[in-house]
């Protein structure tokens, strides 16, 4: 009974760890996506009102080009993220090479679009996009004011990206609200006083970007970076890893594309320009409250790469139940306020409830919010199959969600049900997405999941076996004095030698004590260390995981003995005792691992 009851409260603390990151990273990656949509729609403000309905032509005519943009990104992103988890547990050597070679292909192919959009607009070939004479003028012009940017905007989600593993969540917050009032104040600068046209929208756009880029790439100008940006040593190898490993992710996105010209013909067919102009309202205020999701994609991505790269069966699955539990009941609620306020929220775009709009626009803000929790699940899941390398479902199921559930469903409900059946359509797709989950699950396990462990279908290889690893949760310094004899129980039990056994009791109560002592007391905020003991092969791998401040007990172990013979003793006798010892500080977490 007492085991059971310890085992409950050590998943118990590992969970609150793990939620304690992921809902601590969250605000920062939904602030960028916010930022990035408010943009959009003070970037839209701007065009209808101080330049024209021609204006708004050309930033929808600009779109597919900016879907392709962010789908690139995402890939470079996601992919880089993975590998990165890979190498972070057996090849930290090469954890700089994944950085230099995402630096090298984002900047390749931001150069080459940006080069290949103004050829495109020099030589007339935007003549594809529109053929209306000012319309193509008026793109061709927001054209070169973008392309100008294109470089700083996606090198600079890179480097968001991997200051988010370093926890620079303060430099990162810094330049995505230095981007936010930089690109309203050029906007009003370029369009209200000098009278620079859609060419000044594009182009605030771009400096703001570039001033994004500039904050964010200062961290490793100055050398303050954990990875450092050398280009002496190329290791081509990974490029094509990065891609294979991240187009998953950006499969959703680019599929979206091909659905929103499909439900747009779809709807102007059956209901007309009206049904679109509901559409598109609803869709404006919901794609600021979609960053709740897409954030927790982004910060998901960067735990499930992390574990599934250490092997941590229980992180891995402890990261999807925090998802399912309180990142759940968090878009549940969102939802559920969306569907309360839904007239409130239509009145923000029309007034008149006698018109039809109004009441398609009401429906809207009543019915997508329903496809929210679904669509939470579904990321979620298409995210770690990506990380999982899960390759069919990785693949199918980004292109069911992105388009192919939403489309099917369209093209029978629509006619029958016209803006309602786009809107029903949205909430199906999230359960047939959910029913090919389910599906995939039952084709690997080969029987009907019972449980979330069996829906991911975790190999039985993936990770240390329950009997071949200790787990072991520390909040007071009693609990660290005693690891020593839990350590030496486990290795006497797996039959290791009796010296070996010792020297890892000795050295994690050491370290574990040093924590407790050191880092539980430098602040008010409640701290736990957790602590996984694993046998493999001949050695013994402690890790040590805590949430407190940063701390490389290296910097101790290097300490001058003839200083002070006494000082850190415990630390440099750990670092005698181990064969290998590597720290970092990993998304806020304290990292330790010792192999003995």
């Amino acid at each position: 009974m007492a085991n059971a009851i310890n085992a409950v409260k050590q998943l118990s603390s590992d969970r609150r760890l793990q939620s304690g990151v992921m809902f601590r990273l969250l605000p920062y990656q939904i602030l960028l996506i916010v930022i990035s949509a408010v943009n959009g729609i003070v970037d839209s403000l701007y065009a209808s009102n101080a330049i024209g309905t021609t204006a708004m032509s050309a930033i929808g005519l600009y779109g597919p080009l900016n879907h392709f943009l962010y789908s690139a990104s995402i890939m470079l992103v996601s992919g880089s993220q993975v590998l990165y988890g890979r190498y972070l547990a057996k090849d930290r050597g090469r954890l700089h090479n994944v950085f230099r070679m995402n630096l090298i292909v984002s900047t390749g192919l931001s150069v080459l679009t940006a080069l290949l959009m103004v050829v495109g607009v020099y030589t007339k070939a935007t003549r594809i996009l529109i053929s209306e004479e000012s319309d193509l003028a008026m793109l061709n012009q927001y054209i070169l004011g973008q392309a100008i940017g294109i470089p700083a905007l996606l090198i600079g989600q890179q480097l968001f990206a991997f200051l988010s593993l370093e926890n620079r969540t303060k430099r990162t917050m810094c330049a995505s609200i230095a981007c936010f009032i930089a690109n309203i104040v050029l906007n009003h600068l370029f369009i209200i006083l000098f009278d620079m046209g859609i060419f000044g929208l594009g182009l605030s756009s771009s400096l703001s970007m570039w001033l994004f880029f500039g904050i964010l790439a200062w961290h490793y100008i100055a050398g303050h970076s954990e990875l450092k940006l050398s280009f002496r040593e190329r290791g081509w190898d990974d490029v094509p890893r990065i891609v294979k490993l991240g187009y998953p992710g950006a499969l959703s996105r680019f599929v979206e594309v091909f659905r929103c010209i499909i439900v747009n013909f779809l709807v102007l067919k059956y209901v007309g320009s009206k049904g679109l102009s509901a559409f598109a309202a609803s869709n404006s205020l919901l794609a600021v409250v979609w960053a709740y999701p897409f954030g927790m994609l982004a910060v998901e991505r960067m735990l499930f790469s992390i574990s599934m790269g250490e092997e941590d069966r229980r992180s891995t699955t402890d990261i999807m139940h925090i998802v399912l539990t309180r990142g759940m009941l968090l878009m549940v609620c969102i939802s559920t306020l969306l569907i309360l306020f839904a007239e409130p929220l239509t009145r923000l775009f029309y007034r008149d409830a006698a018109d039809p709009v109004y009441h398609m626009t009401v429906m809207g803000f009543r019915l997508l919010p329903l496809c929210m929790p679904l669509a939470l699940w579904t990321l979620s899941y298409a995210c770690y199959a990506q990380v999982a390398e899960k390759r069919a479902v990785s693949i199918v199921l980004p292109i069911v969600e992105g388009a192919g559930g939403v489309v099917v469903c369209s093209l029978i409900l629509i006619p029958l049900l016209k803006m309602n059946g786009l809107y029903i359509s949205n909430i199906l797709n999230g359960f047939i997405c959910s029913l090919l989950i389910i599906y995939s699950a039952w084709l690997t396990i080969k029987r009907f999941p019972r449980n979330l462990e069996d829906i991911m279908a975790l190999p039985e290889s993936f990770g240390v076996a329950e009997n071949e690893r200790l787990d072991i949760t520390v909040r007071t310094i009693d609990e660290a004095m005693n690891v020593s004899t839990q350590v030496i129980d486990f290795c006497s039990a797996r039959g290791i030698d009796r010296k070996k056994a010792y020297y890892a009791g000795l050295c994690l109560e050491e370290m574990a004590g040093n924590v407790v002592l050191h880092g539980f007391t430098k602040d008010e905020k409640p701290h736990s260390l957790d602590i996984r003991v694993s046998h493999t092969g001949d050695d013994i791998i402690l890790r040590l995981r805590d949430n407190c401040r940063a701390f490389d007990p290296a910097e101790r172990a290097k300490v001058n003995e003839s200083d002070d013979g006494i000082r850190n003793i415990g630390i440099r006798l750990a670092y005698r005792l181990a064969s290998e010892v590597q720290y970092q500080n990993l998304l806020g977490l304290n990292v330790l691992m010792i192999r003995i």
